[in-house]
């Protein structure tokens, strides 16, 4: 490999939804150079690859953003910032216009108004959304894109950071690259649980499979605290597609109805955990499989429906094609996922304060990766994309470069070396991969227990995540591609080692199949109180209780 050095003023690591709305927001309001760096093409990479149908964060007519936010608060039963979901909720109908401007198509009813779904949601044509956001990204001034770059590590000295390190997907190239300021934007983490389908379907997941938790994982080893990774996101599910339902939901009304045809929701709840709980215990008592109720929905609706699926999810639209079975005709039968960790939809993530900036200074976070505000989505990415894109400007001014330290530099190629020249390892990545989903699965919380465990069982899963993590030391790369694989496997293993530990933490069970611990089933009036955070000290995670109230610690 050769080294290349680069230096920018503004890091944003990841080309997603943030990602790429931090590069224009900073471009039109600085001068400051600024790269992106992503692991894939950002044409098409991160949740918004595929596209999606609507904007599920958007406060309509006769709404307000404290609207939003007591929603947000109340769906994750008070275990979330106020303070940040508001900075949010304020700013998503102007990052909506914005997108609008783009040339999103936003559907507008006769008067000109936007279509709803529900009291938060717009409906909109977004197969294209992500080509038109980096499309714009890559149009902004001083703003520079690497694709197919894999960023494996932050140089962090005394709490600030000062770059990253990474390495050429498509190149034999080690990249050193000096920053005033970074923004995380690398999307939250799945692939730690083993998912529903195996093999060769084994990808048909809920969440992208290459979204592997590197943020949280470089975050967690350089000691930046971390907030309620027990609070886990599992989708409930069209079955095999692992196509959304909201859209079923929400667009035609469609219940969740047991196999005998009765209408389970309202008697488990109908929060987002709830939804999936319901599920979960009307199979385990008998009364499944389980259904969204759209037989006898209209010849409009099917229509509305296969459109509606061809923007964000078209396994599920050709799969009613090739059955020659429509929703109207039969109804869509409905499954948990495995548990995702993403601070998108839940709160887990970077503990931040409200200019997105984590405990390491000069290190802002920003979409999934960001903790303490669920039910972000699309347009909550976007507004904490801004948010921290202002925010690295002015720290830019505050702050000035630092060159490389020469024997960092050394250790982290001498890494990617040894992994690149090894030949003794008795063992693939795939398998050590596998071998950490299983653990998971059975110990801490996966489906094969329907989403339950104890503390006894995640004793066992910590200790053997920690016998593949030393595993992973030998593993041998034939190329940069694999060489990739090895990092994301080592980024999941270190993000499972604190799930594990947030879930112990919480000794209660405050959101059913999320954090669902047979030790203690019910809620606990205390913890209802704390944030479960944690940091890595000395080769082990620390845990830390902080108050809601004052985010003071109590422990």
């Amino acid at each position: 490999m050769r080294t290349e050095y680069i230096t920018t003023d503004i890091l944003i690591i990841g080309g997603g939804t943030a990602g790429c709305y931090a590069a224009i927001t900073a471009s039109e309001n600085s001068d400051k150079k600024i790269l992106i760096c992503e692991k894939a093409d950002i044409r098409r990479s991160g949740c918004l690859a595929a596209g999606v149908n609507a904007l599920n964060a958007y406060i309509t007519e006769g709404r307000t953003p404290q609207d939003y936010a007591d929603y947000c608060l109340k769906d994750a039963d008070g275990i979330a910032r106020e303070d940040l979901l508001l900075s949010i909720s304020e700013r998503l109908n102007d990052v909506t216009r914005r997108l609008e401007e783009l040339g999103l198509v936003i559907l507008k009813n006769e008067n000109g108004r936007y279509v709803t779904r529900g009291n938060r949601n717009i409906k909109i044509n977004g197969e294209n959304i992500k080509p038109l956001l980096a499309g714009a990204a890559k149009r902004a001034e001083n703003v520079t894109v690497i694709d197919h770059i894999n960023i494996f590590d932050l140089d962090v000295k005394d709490n600030t950071v000062y770059g990253a390190y990474g390495f050429g997907i498509e190149n034999d190239v080690f990249y050193v690259i000096r920053a005033a300021a970074v923004i995380i934007a690398t999307g939250g983490a799945a692939g730690l649980y083993k998912p529903n389908n195996p093999g060769f379907s084994q990808h048909k997941m809920w969440y992208p499979p290459f979204n592997t938790g590197a943020g949280y994982a470089m975050g967690i080893m350089h000691g930046a605290e971390m907030t309620t990774f027990e609070m886990r996101f599992i989708a409930l599910r069209c079955k095999n597609t692992i196509a959304p339902t909201g859209t079923l939901a929400q667009g035609v009304g469609a219940k969740q109805i047991n196999i005998l045809g009765d209408v389970y929701e309202q008697k488990y709840g109908i929060s987002t955990s709830e939804r999936v709980y319901g599920t979960v215990c009307e199979n385990h008592e008998g009364r499944g499989p389980c259904f969204l109720q759209t037989r006898g929905i209209t010849d409009e609706q099917d229509k509305s429906l296969l459109k509606a699926y061809l923007n964000m999810a078209p396994s599920q639209t050709l799969k009613w094609i090739e059955s020659k079975r429509m929703p109207s005709e039969e109804n869509v039968e409905i499954e948990g996922t495995e548990p995702y960790i993403v601070g998108g939809h839940t709160a887990s993530g970077f503990w931040i304060d409200n200019d997105r900036q984590t405990t390491i200074n000069g290190l802002f976070a920003a979409g999934d990766v960001a903790g303490g505000a669920p039910q972000k989505y699309v347009t909550g990415a976007l507004a904490e994309g801004e948010i921290a894109a202002l925010s690295t400007i002015a720290y830019c001014g505050k702050n000035s470069f630092h060159e490389a330290d020469p024997g960092s530099v050394k250790e982290h190629f001498d890494e990617l070396e040894r992994h690149l020249s090894e030949t003794v390892s008795p063992y693939r990545t795939e398998e050590l991969e596998e071998a950490m989903q299983t653990i998971m699965d059975n110990y801490a919380g996966g489906i094969r227990s329907n989403y339950r465990y104890n503390s006894a069982g995640l004793d066992i899963a910590d200790l053997r995540i920690t016998e593949l993590t030393e595993l992973t030391e030998a593993l041998h790369a034939d190329d940069m591609q694999e060489l990739m694989y090895i990092y994301e496997l080592r980024e999941r293993l270190i993000v499972c080692k604190s799930v594990i530990a947030h879930l112990k933490a919480r000794k209660e069970t405050r959101w059913h199949s999320f954090a669902e611990n047979t030790d203690h089933p019910e809620k606990s009036e205390g913890f209802g109180r704390l944030f479960v955070n944690s940091v890595y000290e000395n080769g082990r995670i620390k845990i830390i209780l902080r108050r809601i109230d004052d985010r003071e610690a109590v422990i």
